[in-house]
């Protein structure tokens, strides 16, 4: 009932959106619009539906923030858990390359003081022998100056035996080995030794680590430029060297020889390999989406570029300016690593197992999609296949 005249509140004021009677519209609500209960309650039913949606979408929102969060925690823990692991693997190995080279170290002085005491044991015996021989010679001419019988003693002279052989004694001498610098040169080498291991040891790791990541990835017949041709697996590509004739696309590639896949991605963390044997020249990596397929482009990051480039010169990676990368032996197989969030590409030679190069600090805004260019294979001699490779995690 309205306070004021005492009527049913059938009514409501839209605008001081209050329930008001039939007197109340005559009176200080004459000129706002009104409307019956049932007719605002159906309204503001509706609304009501829109808000508990709405307060259902930030729960679940924030149900996706609270496992987003906890699945980071799982896997900073897997992180964590395989950083220990790989250093105890790590050190370990170390522990038995120094145990190694102690033992080593051990034998080689072992077998230097065996050395030195089997040479004195053959001196000794040699002087024993001797000091026998001359103990027996002595006796003889004791017993001989006993003899007072001028005959026998002449004859007996005569017959006596000439010295034994003997050493000359300045030669009798046993030198102890030195073991002077033995561990100082040891150490030298363990060192050297460790340092080869330290530097191949931590890219052996990292691309374990990265290997982690890998991803099924295949070509996409509708970015591949004319000449290309693809296996049905959609895993292998090729130059024709013949153009086909295809539709209008304003996914395909038109001037340069290259292919995307059909996967792209816009987060996280991906990883795959392609096979470059017995090509002689290449280029892999990844694109943004947005990139030129229709004409020239110079291929760096600021286009949208981040890939490797492969020719008989060497290889690089392609900025501005480009950077020229070592290269131990010919490659067979390259990785690709991308921490889309961390904006972070590496490259990896998997054969060798030694990580090539990474651009750090990129910035990415559009999907990324793995790249692959076979170039120009007028030469004979690159005419092989990029072939997308399952990874081999085996150490």
């Amino acid at each position: 009932m309205c306070k004021k005249h005492d009527r049913l509140l059938e009514l409501f004021c839209k605008t001081e959106q209050v329930c008001v009677c039939q007197s109340c519209t005559e009176g200080d609500h004459r000129s706002h619009p009104v409307v019956p209960l049932k007719e605002e309650y159906e309204v503001k039913m509706a609304q009501l539906g829109k808000i508990e949606a709405e307060v259902q979408r930030m729960i679940q929102e924030r149900q996706n923030n609270i496992q987003e969060i906890k699945d980071a925690v799982k896997r900073s823990k897997a992180d964590a858990d395989r950083e220990i692991a790989d250093g105890v693997k790590v050190l370990t190995a170390l522990m038995r390359c120094i145990e190694k080279w102690q033992d080593d170290l051990n034998q080689m002085v072992k077998e230097r003081l065996k050395s030195t005491e089997k040479q004195a044991e053959d001196l000794i015996k040699e002087l024993e022998q001797e000091i026998e021989d001359l103990t027996n010679r002595g006796s003889e001419v004791e017993q001989l100056s006993h003899t007072k019988d001028h005959l026998h003693f002449l004859q007996a002279f005569r017959s006596l035996k000439d010295p034994p052989p003997t050493r000359d004694q300045t030669t009798v001498e046993v030198r102890p080995p030195s073991y002077v610098g033995t561990l100082r040169r040891s150490l030298d080498e363990l060192e050297e030794t460790l340092n080869m291991e330290l530097k191949k040891l931590p890219d052996v790791v990292e691309l374990k680590r990265v290997q982690q990541y890998e991803v099924d990835v295949t070509l996409d017949p509708d970015t591949a430029h004319p000449t290309l041709i693809l296996s049905e697996d959609g895993k292998q590509v090729h130059d024709g060297l013949v153009a086909k004739k295809l539709p209008d696309n304003p996914k395909t590639f038109t001037y340069y020889t290259c292919v995307l896949t059909r996967q792209s991605f816009s987060s996280g963390r991906f990883y795959f390999e392609v096979q470059v044997k017995d090509k002689t020249e290449w280029y892999l990596g990844v694109v943004r989406e947005s990139i030129n397929r229709k004409s020239f482009t110079t291929l760096t990051p600021e286009t949208g570029y981040w890939i490797l480039n492969y020719t008989k010169d060497g290889l690089v990676f392609k900025g501005n300016p480009d950077v020229r990368l070592p290269l131990r032996a010919e490659l067979q197989k390259v990785g690709v690593f991308v921490d889309y969030d961390e904006g972070l590409v590496s490259f990896y030679d998997v054969e060798a197992r030694v990580h090539l190069y990474s651009a750090t600090g990129c910035t990415f805004r559009e999907h990324l999609y793995p790249f692959f260019s076979t170039w120009f294979t007028s030469d004979v001699k690159n005419s092989a296949r990029l072939i997308i490779s399952l990874v081999n995690q085996t150490d």
